[in-house]
């Protein structure tokens, strides 16, 4: 199965993009085919992986112009992790979009027939917009990384209305892929009393392994690497190591259940 993982969530600065670079370059070294998408106009994806002072070559705004193909358009990184980079050229693309015929699912007919890739990962911007909508339109599934605090409860909720309107807008089959604790800080009553309210009302969907608050992790972008190359020893380093091969595991039970049934 191909896995398309719009990581999302509209409250900002809860380490989306974080978890989207880290979780893409660990599921690589997995020997998986990833690409990572950069769908935020801060381009901040881009600047993580070190890509983002490399735009002689085309960008997603290119690709959402279909002047390029995707193959054509994707960096590709010593790793073996492919990127496509974003630039604040992106934003056009929300102000052409409204006006189209295919405004909230343009990258889904673009991925469709050009995507060779075991997993996409893609890095939504930190609100509800049209290329957040493109995103979700064209994604099998959503990972939602979240604070414990109570303000990102209220975000969650707003998320999930949002997964809903989207499935009833054509991409039926979206699902929830999981809940990732960020930033989490063992020690505080408060995070442990929203990560059990997460478990009570969420079971199975949060994901075991938590990412917790690290300088490490914190000064990776600014190397334009990802953490597991700028410090593999540090416990963000471990952390979204571990997430992605609960992840793998995850899927891969999913897959054989599946092939049980079929």
């Amino acid at each position: 199965m191909k896995y398309v993982i719009a990581v999302a969530n509209q409250k900002g600065g809860v380490g989306k993009t974080t978890t989207a670079v880290n979780l893409a370059f660990e599921l690589s070294r997995s020997e998986k085919a990833v690409l990572l998408i950069d769908m935020d106009p801060q381009g901040n994806a881009s600047t993580h992986v070190g890509v983002a002072e490399d735009f002689d070559q085309a960008t997603t705004w290119d690709w959402f112009q279909r002047r390029v193909t995707l193959k054509d358009v994707v960096h590709k990184l010593d790793s073996g992790l492919d990127v496509l980079g974003s630039t604040s050229d992106l934003t056009a693309i929300e102000l052409q979009l409204l006006e189209a015929t295919d405004r909230t699912h343009r990258m889904r007919d673009l991925l469709q027939t050009e995507n060779t890739y075991e997993y996409v990962i893609i890095d939504c911007p930190p609100s509800l917009n049209i290329l957040t909508i493109n995103s979700l339109m064209c994604a099998t599934h959503v990972l939602i990384p979240m604070q414990c605090e109570y303000f990102a409860l209220e975000g969650l909720s707003a998320l999930l209305k949002t997964i809903e309107a989207v499935r009833e807008s054509g991409n039926v089959d979206l699902d929830i892929d999981g809940i990732v604790r960020t930033m989490y800080d063992p020690r505080n009553k408060l995070a442990r009393e929203v990560s059990r309210q997460l478990f009570d009302h969420f079971g199975t969907s949060v994901y075991r392994t938590v990412v917790p608050r690290n300088v490490r992790l914190a000064e990776a972008p600014s190397h334009g690497k990802p953490v597991q190359v700028y410090d593999p020893r540090s416990r963000g380093a471990i952390a979204h190591s571990a997430l992605a091969h609960e992840m793998l595991r995850r899927h891969a039970k999913h897959n054989a259940v599946e092939q049980i049934n079929a």
